[in-house]
């Protein structure tokens, strides 16, 4: 009973910011892509391999003003049984951390504004420095149009080593009935939900997002690995106990390519989908796009929506 009071006292505050039922605390996450032809002349075949964990805290500084804390480690492994030349990685092995941090304040009228700090470190853990990090931000404008629909407009900018890095956001919240409902940050992730019964909701999934990767081996220092994957997945998401939750997913990453360019290899500005000023050349073939498969243990806690 302790436990369960503690936790109720914790996200008490975040009721009149967050409208969805829950709050997911833990992620741990493991992926699989199923063997994909390369696109050259390699006659072999990569496998896509990944790990995600992901660690949600909020805090209450006042009756309107959350802070917002959100830490994301990611690791992706492309291997295969080819020979490449030695200026190139190969397997694959890359590493992420993204931290979000910063204030979500209500105002009147049902509005709230979220403004956060996001810093990423993204490597190969070879000779780490300061060429390693990248700074960004994101910034996002809520309304409340009813009580089953809340919608927000922003941006979200990162200084990728491929050059900056802009994406419009629509943040969407919206219990369309008793069954379905609809959640996600466009165009980054997404959740279409269907509630089959208390412990048991089944859907599909988005996710699709560009990150670049500092690569620090003595053969390769200095270049990145520009990766793309527009992940699109049935889900089931089971209740095992307490607030603990199995999540399966299956589907198709399409768009998929793992690119390892030079350091000075840039574009001008990239916005999804498309790139200005892009005459890199890249060193290396990526897989095909393919069959993805993924199995998530979450920690989720209940913020039942009240006003």
């Amino acid at each position: 009973m302790k436990h369960k009071f503690l936790i109720a006292l914790f996200l008490a505050p975040l009721i009149q910011v967050f409208s969805q039922e829950r709050l997911d605390i833990l992620t741990l996450s493991g992926r699989y892509g199923f063997p994909a032809s390369y696109d050259s002349i390699y006659e072999g075949k990569g496998v896509e391999s990944g790990f995600m964990a992901s660690l949600v805290a909020p805090a209450k500084l006042s009756e309107k003003s959350i802070w917002y804390s959100s830490l994301n480690y990611f690791y992706w492994k492309v291997s295969n049984d080819e020979q490449m030349p030695e200026d190139v990685m190969n397997p694959i092995q890359i590493h992420g951390l993204i931290l979000r941090t910063g204030l979500i304040q209500k105002f009147e009228n049902d509005r709230s504004l979220q403004v956060l700090f996001a810093p990423r470190l993204m490597t190969d853990f070879k000779n780490v420095n300061s060429d390693h990090f990248q700074l960004g931000g994101i910034v996002v404008y809520e309304k409340i149009y009813r009580e089953t629909l809340r919608m927000g407009f922003g941006a979200l900018y990162n200084q990728e080593f491929s050059g900056p890095n802009l994406v419009p956001l629509v943040n969407v919240d919206w219990k369309i009935n008793g069954k379905w409902s609809l959640v996600g940050l466009l165009p980054i992730y997404s959740k279409l939900k269907y509630k089959i019964n208390d412990r048991l909701d089944a859907g599909w999934s988005h996710f699709g997002l560009v990150t670049t990767y500092r690569l620090g081996h003595p053969e390769y220092e200095g270049d990145y690995i520009e990766r793309k994957s527009i992940d699109e997945t049935l889900y089931a998401r089971y209740n095992l106990f307490g607030d603990f939750f199995l999540e399966g997913r299956i589907g198709y990453a399409f768009g998929r390519s793992y690119k390892q360019y030079e350091a000075d290899q840039k574009v001008d500005l990239s916005i999804p989908l498309i790139t200005f000023g892009d005459d890199r050349i890249a060193k290396t073939a990526s897989i095909h796009d393919g069959m993805i498969a993924s199995i998530r243990l979450v920690y989720s806690v209940s913020i039942e929506n009240r006003k």
